[in-house]
């Protein structure tokens, strides 16, 4: 059992850190990145849904799309969330938390047909794209090139993935 009383670091504190950027910018930045960290999240687990539901003549090539896909939101959602602890920051970790400083609503617990469920996930990509692009820029800006790099990196990922399930949506296919 922890004897610690106090929080080591309140949530909504940024603390000095030792990779020299001014706290006043890492605040902004962490602010994006928690935002971006808590909408991968909201896709993530939308994608998990999709992945368990999805049924259907395609449905073992989007079982195995839509798995790898959630693989790669959660690994860069941990990159972006340890970027910001670096910063000085705290990661939003809690459903609460993250429910409140998403930009992406969850298409809630209702099962869809697979092709609603992938544009809803295209449409989920595409408010992150949008402001992890905003936020690259963001990051750039105040001189954290680092972070900066990271979001493209992820940015990246976040577009292929995007542009697969557009491929996915086209009305060319052999299943009527």
């Amino acid at each position: 059992m922890s004897t610690q009383k106090e929080a080591r670091q309140r949530a909504d504190e940024v603390e000095e850190n030792a990779l020299n950027i001014d706290t006043e910018k890492a605040e902004q930045i962490i602010d994006a990145l928690n935002r971006d960290l808590a909408s991968a999240y909201v896709l993530y687990h939308q994608l998990r849904k999709h992945h368990w539901n999805v049924e259907g003549a395609e449905s073992g090539d989007l079982h195995d799309f839509l798995d790898d896909a959630a693989g790669t939101v959660e690994d860069h959602a941990d990159s972006v969330a340890e970027r910001a602890q670096a910063l000085g920051g705290v990661p939003v970790a809690g459903p609460a938390k993250q429910a409140e400083h998403a930009y992406v609503d969850f298409e809630g617990e209702d099962v869809y047909d697979i092709r609603t469920s992938l544009e809803n996930d295209l449409d989920a990509y595409g408010e992150l794209i949008e402001n992890v692009r905003e936020h690259v820029g963001l990051a750039e800006d105040l001189g954290d090139y680092a972070t900066s790099e990271l979001l493209r990196d992820v940015l990246e990922d976040l577009e292929d993935d995007a542009h697969d399930i557009d491929h996915y949506l086209e009305d060319d296919t052999l299943v009527q």
